[in-house]
C-alpha cells in the first residue's frame, strides 16, 4: 500500500500507521526458516492447548502407572522415572526455542530503538533550526522576546547527542 505526499499530509496517522504495519511486516519477513518454526512452537507452546494437552497427559501417566486402571499394567511405577525423563528433555528443547524467539524480539527491539532514537534526533534538529528561523524573524521584525530570549537560545543550540548520553549514564542509578 503505497501512500502519496498528498495522502500523508490529509491524514498523517493513518500514514504513520501504515508505514509503522509495513516494517513489522519486514521484520517478520526477514525471519530465517529457523526463526518462524522457532515462533510457531513458542506460539504454540504458550497456549491454553498446550497446557490442557501437558494435564491430560500428567493424568492419564499417573493414573496407568498407579494401577488405577483393571487389567492396564504400569509402565513407569512411581516415582514416574521415564515421564521426569521426557519432562525434562522437553524442558531443554522448549527452552531453546523461547531462547532463539527472545533473541530475534531482542534484535527487533533494538532495531526499532535505533530508529525511535533517529528520529528523536532529527525531530530535534528540525525544531532547533525552526527556533533559530523564529528568532531571525521576531528580530527582522522587531517583535521583543528578551523575556525568553535566554531560554530560546539554549533550545535553539544543537544538541550534542554525546555529552547528553555522558550525563545521563551519570544521573541514572547503578544496576
Amino acid at each position: 500500500m503505497k501512500t502519496s505526499p498528498d495522502q500523508s499530509s490529509n491524514n498523517p496517522t493513518q500514514f504513520n500507521i501504515a508505514a509503522i504495519a509495513k516494517l513489522e511486516e519486514e521484520a517478520l519477513e526477514r525471519r530465517t526458516r529457523t526463526e518462524r518454526q522457532s515462533d510457531a512452537i513458542v506460539k504454540f507452546i504458550g497456549s491454553v492447548k498446550f497446557l490442557l494437552f501437558h494435564v491430560i497427559l500428567v493424568a492419564v501417566w499417573s493414573t496407568v502407572n498407579l494401577g488405577l486402571i483393571p487389567n492396564v499394567k504400569p509402565f513407569d511405577p512411581f516415582p514416574f522415572g521415564i515421564l521426569a525423563l521426557l519432562v525434562s528433555s522437553e524442558s531443554v528443547f522448549l527452552t531453546i526455542f523461547v531462547l532463539i524467539s527472545q533473541n530475534r524480539m531482542a534484535r527487533q527491539a533494538e532495531r526499532r530503538s535505533h530508529l525511535d532514537l533517529q528520529v528523536g534526533m532529527l525531530a530535534e534538529q528540525e525544531l532547533t533550526m525552526m527556533l533559530q528561523m523564529l528568532q531571525k524573524l521576531c528580530q527582522h521584525v522587531g517583535v521583543d522576546v528578551k523575556s525568553a530570549a535566554l531560554q530560546v537560545q539554549g533550545f535553539s543550540k544543537t544538541t550534542d547527542v554525546h555529552k547528553l548520553a555522558s550525563e545521563l549514564e551519570d544521573k541514572l542509578p547503578d544496576q
